[in-house]
């Protein structure tokens, strides 16, 4: 989360020609520039952890938000998720001395009053940004995409928060390839500082550079991967997760001294069971199951029998108490 003087001196969103200048293209292909008030409101479809978290830092750095779900109960939740979750974040700047408790009660305030929700996709013509950030499901991403196709301005850029899917292939859906991107956010998305942008051989210079500069101004550091699966971080993380859980099923090193040796040995802050869990368990074997399906040939990719046995029994992880570890909020109960 960023300091409070990053919050407090925070420019107005309305950057007139240094935001068109930022979006034009250098190939000297004529594109429409986005309104002098850049993407003001911001649009994100999907009010999960993390399409509530990219609302939420949007909006706390400024931004006009339209939180778009198929049901307002989602929405309310991820609202109070968010608020939730927003004050603790806050309450922990007060404590390390990096804000003042009025201006982070103010800061917070403020930022999510500017978070508008609705289950009317419609509501998304006025935004020239919006980041889709619904479920891991290929089959709904099409109709959404294809929706937004119909809905959104035919200038508007649309960036995918996927963690997982062809970039390329959700472009496609969308109809629009050269407007369209990977905007790849990390939970919790108000702590985590990268975003992976992901361009495709289609992404339009005015696509990445808007996609690119919104990001900077949410507060977050982006770096930019080609269409691979995983893109970088995940390309290089379930496979570890996966190696962590076949080490188990071989019956090699138990689950709490894999964790213990990859802390005190390799230095990380959590051990690998750990992270699965606090990812979620059912994501990981979703992801793994795509990445399989579409590459049977790489070895890299396989389903340790351990994570599978898990998500059978519906234990998924910290979400919903139980995976590897059993936990209480967000502490692992021995």
């Amino acid at each position: 989360v960023s300091t409070q003087s990053t919050w407090e001196s925070r420019p107005s969103v309305l950057v007139g020609f240094a935001a068109r200048r930022a979006f034009s293209t250098p190939s000297g292909k004529k594109e429409k520039p986005l309104a002098v008030a850049w993407f003001t409101p911001v649009g994100v479809v999907g009010s999960g952890i993390m399409g509530g978290g990219i609302a939420a830092a949007a909006a706390i750095n400024g931004f006009n938000v339209t939180l778009v779900d198929i049901k307002q109960e989602l929405l309310d939740k991820s609202v109070a998720d968010i608020t939730s979750f927003g004050k603790k974040i806050f309450e922990f700047q007060v404590k390390r001395g990096k804000m003042k408790p009025a201006a982070a009660e103010r800061v917070l305030k403020d930022g999510l009053a500017r978070i508008k929700t609705t289950t009317d996709m419609n509501a998304l013509k006025e935004c020239d940004l919006v980041v889709e950030s619904i479920v891991e499901n290929l089959d709904i991403k099409k109709k959404v995409l294809g929706d937004l196709n119909k809905i959104l301005s035919p200038d508007a850029v649309l960036g995918s928060n996927t963690s997982s899917l062809s970039i390329t292939e959700l472009g496609e859906f969308y109809g629009r390839p050269d407007k369209f991107c990977g905007i790849h956010f990390f939970n919790p998305v108000l702590v985590m500082q990268l975003v992976e942008i992901i361009r495709t051989k289609e992404t339009s210079d005015r696509t990445y550079n808007a996609a690119a500069q919104f990001v900077k101004m949410v507060g977050k550091t982006s770096v930019k991967a080609k269409d691979t699966p995983g893109f970088i971080v995940n390309r290089l993380l379930v496979p570890y997760l996966t190696q962590a859980c076949l080490l188990a099923d071989r019956g090699e090193a138990s689950v709490k001294d894999i964790d213990k040796a990859m802390r005190l040995g390799a230095g990380m802050p959590q051990g690998p069971f750990q992270l699965a869990d606090f990812v979620g368990l059912d994501t990981c074997q979703s992801i793994l199951n795509g990445w399989i399906k579409k590459y049977p040939d790489e070895k890299i990719f396989q389903l340790p029998k351990n994570l599978q046995a898990k998500v059978a029994e519906g234990k998924l992880g910290k979400k919903n108490g139980e995976g590897f570890y059993k936990w209480k909020g967000d502490k692992i109960v021995e």
